[in-house]
């Protein structure tokens, strides 16, 4: 088993004539068993960069075991009229755990996994060490006792919504309003969907799911139990994890805040914090890495007055092009996305070289939209702590863009002197004093930035 999350081989466990695709990762002394929530796919959650880093912070005190469930991602795909009862899902997670080599786990379900756990942790407490939900109800249907459930018509509504935009990353991005206006978020979304299940599939898991409805089960469940919920959860209110605290003997009930029914969404730091400290009895605050970086900032010049000219509708519709160009050719530079501002982001590169090529690409694509951008780098040590980059590099790589004029890709004489030998051209802009940064900083605009 490596030792980097990422690289987790997928590998299957036999359960009954249902191959179920799982992987392993971390090596802490507490076995954690996954089950994610509707659809899912074990290879492709790697490329969302926020569920890596849940992934890697549980892995610094458990083994991690995820797996995909019988009918989706890479288990066995089966008929739409044979998708798996619960009972079947208890024996997938059984076979899961068997073949992982785990006696007993702490078992985590998340949202439509969540009743599923909680009826393993019942019926199997010698092989259960702690039950886990998130964002779990209990039941996926209103009723006198559970008014917190989805009405008939929401739950008609997301079939229909399923039916009509499965695919496209919508159904998925609803469940995150956080990251309601990140390109890269919904273009995950949207392939995440396609490769975990079909629209008619989806469909059917979830008019299955309608019928789950495990309440009676709460009562005899008798292993420790955490129950964790965002308190504006978007799809299921903080009522429902509240009801089933109160019925789960000694369960601990931990409200988080947020709007995003996703766990990977969000704080996501404060869930994982949560869990580290029920199962080990203390919790630790979010690694710090340093690395060696090139930050970007790119933003669009004249925003403001381009914005009042087109009038709303027009300057979003003009925004998400530039975002989306912005993403390709980030794709293509090897560069990553770390936050956005209204008109512009941050990105970090592992070369400054592929930074500035990239950085002059954007400004290529931005001209075939009619804008004009300007963009300041600098190389040196990040922090990066979840999803943030912090450090003084970003502070610097921030001013030297702000100094930077419209349609120019300006940068520090540190990123000039790691490229030597490229053919990049530069112009020399002179000394500078850095708000906020000691010293004198010479500055470098790029001329050319050929291959």
């Amino acid at each position: 088993m490596s030792s980097d999350p990422t690289e987790a081989e997928t590998r299957y466990a036999k359960s009954g004539d249902v191959h179920i695709a799982y992987q392993t990762f971390g090596e802490g002394p507490i076995d954690l068993v996954v089950v994610p929530g509707f659809a899912w796919h074990l290879e492709y959650q790697w490329e969302n960069p926020r569920i890596a880093q849940v992934w890697r912070r549980l892995a610094t005190f458990t083994r991690v075991i995820v797996l995909d469930k019988r009918g989706t991602g890479l288990s066995d795909r089966v008929p739409n009229d044979e998708l798996p009862t619960l009972e079947q899902r208890m024996d997938d997670v059984r076979a899961v755990m068997d073949a992982a080599g785990s006696e007993q786990a702490a078992i985590l379900g998340f949202w439509e996994g969540g009743p599923m756990c909680a009826l393993f942790a019942a019926t199997y407490p010698e092989r259960t060490r702690a039950l886990l939900l998130f964002g779990a109800p209990m039941a996926f249907r209103q009723s006198s006792d559970y008014p917190w459930a989805l009405s008939d018509e929401v739950n008609e509504g997301f079939v229909s919504d399923v039916s009509s935009r499965w695919g496209q990353g919508s159904v998925f991005a609803d469940l995150a309003p956080s990251l309601a206006d990140d390109p890269s978020t919904k273009k995950w979304s949207a392939r995440m969907e396609r490769t975990s299940a079909s629209p008619g599939a989806a469909i059917a898991l979830w008019r299955m799911n309608m019928e789950i409805d495990v309440l009676h089960v709460l009562p005899v469940i008798r292993v420790p139990t955490l129950v964790m919920h965002r308190s504006e959860d978007s799809m299921v209110p903080v009522e429902a994890a509240r009801y089933v605290a109160k019925r789960i003997h000694g369960a601990r009930l931990a409200e988080l805040p947020g709007s995003d029914h996703f766990f990977w969404a969000g704080d996501s730091d404060a869930m994982v914090a949560e869990i580290q400290e029920f199962l080990t009895g203390s919790r630790s605050e979010a690694e710090i890495d340093r690395v060696l970086a090139t930050v970007m900032f790119v933003d669009i010049a004249g925003s403001t007055e381009r914005a009042a000219t087109l009038g709303d509708r027009r300057w979003r519709e003009l925004l998400e092009d530039f975002f989306a160009a912005a993403g390709r050719q980030l794709d293509r530079f090897r560069g990553q996305r770390v936050n956005t501002t209204g008109d512009g982001f941050l990105a970090r590169f592992d070369g400054p070289a592929r930074a500035i090529r990239c950085a002059d690409a954007i400004g290529s694509s931005s001209r075939d939209l009619g804008l004009e951008v300007r963009a300041g780098l600098h190389t040196g040590e990040c922090e990066i702590v979840g999803e943030d980059l912090g450090g003084i590099a970003v502070h610097i790589g921030s001013r030297v863009a702000d100094l930077a004029s419209p349609g120019e890709v300006l940068v520090s004489s540190t990123v000039k002197d790691l490229v030597a030998g490229s053919g990049i051209g530069f112009g020399d802009r002179g000394d500078h004093t850095l708000k906020g940064v000691p010293g004198s900083w010479r500055l470098y605009s790029v001329e050319s930035a050929a291959a």
